[in-house]
């Protein structure tokens, strides 16, 4: 199976991310996870976004809401595959 390479995007003070800088695709860390979920939607007035786990399979994993502030890390997931 192919998994997209995951590319960290650093942040100014690299301890919170800005709801600004989040765009629908990113993958991000949440807390008290160590799974890596993209992001699918964002809604920027309620400080929400929707996300899914990443990589996803051909069985899609359903998605859910999130407080923007539970997110810890945001990623870059390339378009380049490694085996």
């Amino acid at each position: 199976m192919n998994y997209s390479k995951l590319i960290e995007r650093k942040n100014k003070n690299n301890s919170r991310i800005f709801p600004e800088t989040l765009y629908k695709g990113a993958c991000v860390k949440i807390k008290n996870s160590k799974k890596t979920f993209q992001v699918i939607g964002i809604n920027l007035e309620k400080k929400i976004c929707w996300i899914r786990e990443w990589p996803f399979t051909s069985v899609p994993k359903k998605s859910f809401a999130l407080d923007i502030s539970q997110i810890t890390l945001q990623l870059f997931c390339s378009e380049q595959f490694s085996q």
